[in-house]
C-alpha cells in the first residue's frame, strides 16, 4: 500500500508539474560550459567562483517571460487522474505502442574490413581500450567505497579532485561492451570483467546501492540546489555502462548492480518530491543530467518494472520538450549537449508509450538543428551551446562542433530512421559520422582525440582550446562519446525488417560482412576505396548460404540524395536493374550466391552556410558525396567561379600519379637533419617535421616534368629530368631563383620560365642518391643554402665560379625523398582568387591548418 501511495504522489506531481513547470536552463551560460566548469573548480582564484557562483540557479518571478514554454498539448482533466497513469505503469502491455520500426542488426553479427577506413578507426580504438589500467580507472570508486586503492588514479577529468570523475568508467564499460561484440577480443573482456566484478564490490561496500566515484555528498547539493558539477551526468554514464554490460556481454550482474543504483536513486527523488515539490526537482534538472530518461526508458524495456518507467518521466525536462513540442526554434542560448540527450530520452519514450508527441518532438528538434544550426559536417554548437538560428557566419572558430553533440545527434537521426525508413536521416547519419566522428581521431594514435571539430578560417585541430588530448590525463566528455563511436561504427549499417520474407535495409556502405541470422546468409558487402580521379561509388554485395535451405528475401539500398541518375547502374547476376530517383531505396529480391553490384556517381556541390543574412550568401562549402573537402589554408578563403555554373569547372582532380612526384628535399647540418621549406613564399631550411604538420605540408614539393609525367613512376627516376617544383599546399605556384646571391621565392607568375626550371643532377657531393638542382637559365648555378647553418636560413641561387666557401658541393647537394606529406586519394584543386587551394577530405587532417567554408564569388 505504501507504494501504491508513493506511486499515487508521484504520478501526480509528474503530470500535473508537465502542465505548469516554467522552469529551465537559467543556470548562468559559462557554467552549463564542461570546459568552463573545469577551469572554475581547479582555479585559485575565489573571487571568479564566488561571482559565478552567486548567480547559480536564478530563479524568474515574472511568469509571462515562461508563457511560450507551455506544451502546445495542454491535458485533459481526466488525464491527471493517478489512477490511468499508474494502470499503464503497471500494465505496459496497455500502452498503444508506437508502430513497426525497423530493427537493429546485432553488432556481434557485424564485422567491419580491417583495411577500410572504419575498420583502422575501430583498430585504433581497440588498442587504445586495451592500454587503459583496471586499477588505475576505478581507483576513485575504491577511494570513496574505503576500500584498498592500488594503482593510481588517472588525471585531467577522472582526476581525484575532479567533481565528474567516473564518468569515463561508464563510457569505458559501454564501449568495451560494444567493442567485444565488434572483436571477440578475449583481453578486452577479461578487462571489462574485471571492471564490472571491481565496481560490485565498490557497491557492496557500500550497501546502499549508491555508486560513483564521488560521495553522495554532491547529490545532497544538487537537490539543495547548490553549486557542483552534474553529478547525475557521472551516473547516466555508469548506469548506461552497466547496462551495455548486460545486453552486449549478458552479464547478469551489470544489471543486478544498475536495478541496485535505480532503486537508490528512485528513493532519492522520491523524498526530493515528497518534501519539497516536482517543481523542485526539476529546478535541480538545470544541472545537466546527461541521459537519465533514457537510460532508464531502456532498463524499462528489459524489467518492465514500472519504477524505472516512473522514475524516466521524471527526468524528461519539461520545460525544454515543451519548447519543441510547440514547435518553437527557440533552442538558441541552450547548452546543447545538455539537452540532446533529453531529446534521445523522449524517442525512447515514443518508443515504449506510443505517445506520439514525442515522435513529433524528436521530429522537430532534428529539422530544427539541420535546417538552422548544423554545420557543413553535420555538427553543431559553438563553444559547446546553439547560437542564433541561422547566423552561422558568424560563429566559425576553433570552439565550434563539440564531438559529443555529434555523437548524440548520430542517436536522434538513428532513431528516427528506424521509425520512418526515411533516406534523409540516413543521409544525415553517413555526413555526421563521415565529417564529424571519424576525423576526431589523431590518425591511428591510440587514445588521441578532440574535444572540438574548428570550423573557422586557418585553424587546426592542434591549436583549439583543448588541442589534442592524451591518453592518461584528459578524459574529456568527448573522449567518453569518442570511444563509444569508434566501438559502435558497424552498428548502423544494417537494419532488418521482420516478416514473412525477410528485409534488409543497406543504409551504409561500409566493407563490412553480416551474418545475417532471420536471412540465414552470409552477406559481404566490398566498398571500392573512393577517389577523386575516378567519380563513383562502386559497391559489390554477394552472400552464402549459412546452413540449410535457402529462402527468398529482399535487400534494400539507399541511394543518396549526393548522386544522380546519369551514370549510375546496377545489376544483379549481370542483369540490369532499374534505379529509383536518389533520397530512396532499391529493392532487391535476393537470394543465397546472387552477386549485385552497383555504381553510383559521386558529383561535386557546394553548400551555402546556414545564414539567411544576404552579405553572408557566398561562405560556403565544397562537398563531394558525403565527403566535405577542406582546403589547406592559413586563412586565404576567396575563390571567383567566373560566373560559371558548374563546380567542375573551377576544382579539377588530382591525378592519381601525382603522389609518385610529391618530394621532400633535406641535408644534415651539424648534429640536425634540415629539409627544404616554403615559409611564407620564401625558401628556407627547417628542421625535419614530423608527419602530419604544417611544418611537412611546407617541406613537400611536387616535381613537375617537361616530359610527361606518366612516364615517371618513381622519384629516382627523376634524376637527368628538367622539373619544376611546385609546393604541395599551393598548387600552381613554382619556386623561383631571382638571379645569383638572391633568395629563392614562390609565384604563381615567373616573369620567365626559365627562372623556375631547373635541372635535377646527381649531388655534387659524390654521395650516393643526392641530388643538387642545377639552374634551367644559368649554368652552374645551383639552389644553396650554405655551411653550418641553423633554422630559418634562407636558400638562394649560387654558382661554383662565384663561391669561395670549401663546403661548396655539399651546400647544393641533397637527399631527396618521398615527400613527407602526400595527398590523399580523394583531393582536388579549386582555383582561389590570389592562390589555388588543395582540397581534401576533412577527417583526413590531423595538425595541419585548414579551412572549410570559402567566399565563392562569381
Amino acid at each position: 500500500m505504501k507504494g501504491f501511495v508513493l506511486f499515487q504522489v508521484f504520478g501526480i506531481f509528474l503530470l500535473c508539474g508537465i502542465v505548469v513547470s516554467k522552469e529551465c536552463t537559467n543556470i548562468p551560460t559559462q557554467l552549463s560550459s564542461h570546459s568552463v566548469r573545469y577551469e572554475l573548480l581547479k582555479s585559485q582564484n575565489e573571487t571568479w567562483k564566488q561571482e559565478m557562483f552567486a548567480h547559480y540557479h536564478l530563479i524568474p518571478t515574472d511568469d509571462s517571460a515562461w508563457s511560450n514554454l507551455l506544451p502546445r498539448k495542454i491535458l485533459r482533466e481526466d488525464e491527471l487522474s493517478w489512477s490511468m497513469m499508474y494502470k499503464k505503469m503497471k500494465n505496459p502491455g496497455s500502452f498503444k505502442l508506437a508502430g513497426d520500426f525497423l530493427k537493429e542488426v546485432s553488432l556481434h553479427d557485424v564485422r567491419l574490413d580491417a583495411n577500410s577506413i572504419h575498420g583502422r578507426a575501430q583498430q585504433t580504438n581497440l588498442e587504445y581500450l586495451l592500454m587503459l589500467d583496471v586499477d588505475n580507472l576505478i581507483w576513485s570508486f575504491r577511494k570513496t567505497a574505503g576500500l584498498p586503492t592500488p594503482g593510481k588514479p588517472y588525471g585531467g577529468w577522472e582526476g581525484p579532485d575532479v567533481e565528474l570523475r567516473g564518468h569515463f568508467v561508464g563510457h569505458y564499460l559501454s564501449s568495451t561492451a560494444q567493442m567485444w561484440a565488434s572483436t571477440h577480443n578475449d583481453t578486452l573482456k577479461e578487462k571489462m570483467s574485471a571492471v564490472v566484478s571491481s565496481l560490485s564490490a565498490c557497491q557492496k561496500k557500500m550497501g546502499t546501492g549508491y555508486l560513483s566515484a564521488f560521495p553522495s555528498e554532491l547529490f545532497d547539493r544538487f537537490e539543495a540546489i547548490k553549486p557542483v558539477w552534474a553529478p547525475y551526468y557521472t551516473i547516466h554514464k555508469i548506469l548506461a555502462g552497466l547496462l551495455d554490460q548486460y545486453i552486449f556481454v549478458n552479464n547478469a550482474q551489470a544489471l543486478d548492480m544498475t536495478r541496485w543504483m535505480v532503486e537508490y536513486f528512485y528513493n532519492r527523488v522520491q523524498n526530493v518530491i515528497t518534501k519539497h515539490s516536482v517543481e523542485r526537482h526539476w529546478l535541480s534538472l538545470n544541472e545537466e543530467t546527461g541521459g537519465m530518461n533514457d537510460v532508464l526508458y531502456r532498463l524499462f524495456t528489459i524489467t518492465g518494472d514500472p519504477k524505472h518507467l516512473l522514475l524516466a518521466h521524471l527526468f524528461d525536462k519539461p520545460c525544454f520538450l515543451g519548447l519543441l513540442a510547440v514547435q518553437a526554434d527557440d533552442i538558441s542560448g541552450f547548452h546543447a549537449n545538455t539537452h540532446i540527450p533529453i531529446v534521445i530520452g523522449s524517442q525512447m519514450r515514443y518508443e515504449v508509450t506510443g505517445d506520439p508527441l514525442y515522435k513529433t518532438i524528436a521530429t522537430f528538434f532534428m529539422d530544427t538543428v539541420n535546417s538552422s544550426h548544423s554545420y557543413a559536417t553535420g555538427g553543431t554548437s559553438v563553444s559547446e551551446f546553439w547560437s542564433n538560428p541561422k547566423r552561422l557566419a558568424s560563429t566559425l572558430q576553433t570552439e565550434n562542433e563539440e564531438s559529443c553533440t555529434t555523437y548524440n545527434m548520430l542517436k536522434v537521426s538513428r532513431h528516427l530512421f528506424r521509425w520512418t525508413k526515411e533516406v534523409a536521416y540516413a543521409d544525415y547519419y553517413e555526413r555526421a559520422l563521415t565529417n564529424g566522428v571519424l576525423g576526431i581521431q589523431r590518425g591511428t594514435e591510440p587514445g588521441v582525440m578532440i574535444y572540438m571539430l574548428p570550423q573557422g578560417r586557418g585553424v587546426s585541430k592542434a591549436v583549439s582550446y583543448h588541442k589534442w588530448g592524451t591518453p592518461f590525463d584528459s578524459f574529456w566528455c568527448c573522449y567518453g562519446t569518442g570511444i563509444e563511436s569508434f566501438s559502435k561504427l558497424g552498428d548502423s549499417i544494417y537494419f532488418e525488417e521482420e516478416g514473412s520474407i525477410p528485409s534488409l535495409y543497406i543504409i551504409q556502405y561500409i566493407s563490412s560482412t553480416l551474418d545475417w541470422k532471420s536471412g540465414k546468409i552470409v552477406l559481404n558487402q566490398k566498398v571500392d576505396p573512393l577517389v577523386s580521379w575516378d567519380p563513383y561509388l562502386r559497391v559489390t554485395l554477394t552472400s552464402s548460404l549459412k546452413e540449410g535451405a535457402g529462402q527468398s528475401t529482399t535487400l534494400n539500398l539507399r541511394i543518396p540524395i549526393w548522386t544522380q541518375l546519369k551514370g549510375a547502374k546496377a545489376t544483379l547476376n549481370a542483369q540490369n536493374l532499374d534505379l529509383p530517383a536518389p533520397g530512396s531505396f532499391l529493392p532487391v529480391e535476393w537470394s543465397a550466391w546472387d552477386k549485385l553490384t552497383i555504381q553510383l556517381p559521386i558529383s561535386l556541390r557546394t553548400e551555402p552556410i546556414k545564414d539567411d543574412r544576404p552579405e553572408y550568401a557566398s561562405v560556403q562549402a565544397i562537398l563531394y558525396g558525403p565527403y566535405l573537402l577542406s582546403g589547406y589554408s592559413s586563412g586565404d578563403w576567396d575563390i571567383r567561379t567566373v560566373s560559371t555554373a558548374s563546380v567542375a569547372d573551377w576544382i579539377a582532380p588530382v591525378p592519381a600519379s601525382y603522389n609518385n612526384h610529391l618530394v621532400t628535399f633535406s641535408q644534415e647540418s651539424g648534429d640536425s637533419t634540415f629539409v627544404v621549406t616554403n615559409s611564407n613564399q620564401s625558401i628556407r631550411m627547417e628542421k625535419l617535421p614530423k608527419a602530419g604538420t604544417d611544418a611537412a605540408v611546407h617541406a613537400t614539393f611536387r616535381l613537375i616534368f617537361d616530359d610527361p609525367p606518366e612516364k615517371i613512376s618513381t622519384i629516382g627516376e627523376a634524376i637527368g629530368k628538367t622539373v619544376m617544383l611546385e609546393p604541395f599546399d599551393f598548387p600552381g605556384m613554382v619556386l623561383v631563383h631571382q638571379g645569383t646571391e638572391n633568395n629563392l621565392a614562390v609565384t604563381d607568375s615567373p616573369n620567365d620560365e626559365a627562372t623556375s626550371s631547373f635541372h635535377l643532377v646527381a649531388g655534387l657531393d659524390g654521395k650516393d642518391d643526392s641530388v643538387s638542382l642545377e639552374s634551367v637559365s644559368q649554368k652552374g648555378c645551383y639552389v644553396y643554402t650554405g655551411a653550418n647553418y641553423s633554422s630559418s636560413v634562407s636558400m638562394k641561387l649560387s654558382c661554383n665560379s662565384a663561391s669561395s666557401e670549401a663546403g661548396f658541393n655539399q651546400a647544393i647537394s641533397f637527399d631527396m625523398n618521398k615527400g613527407i606529406s602526400e595527398y590523399h586519394p580523394i583531393s582536388f584543386v579549386a582555383t582561389g582568387a590570389r592562390r589555388n587551394f588543395l582540397m581534401v577530405p576533412l577527417q583526413s587532417f590531423r595538425d595541419e591548418s585548414y579551412t572549410i567554408y570559402f567566399n565563392i564569388q562569381p
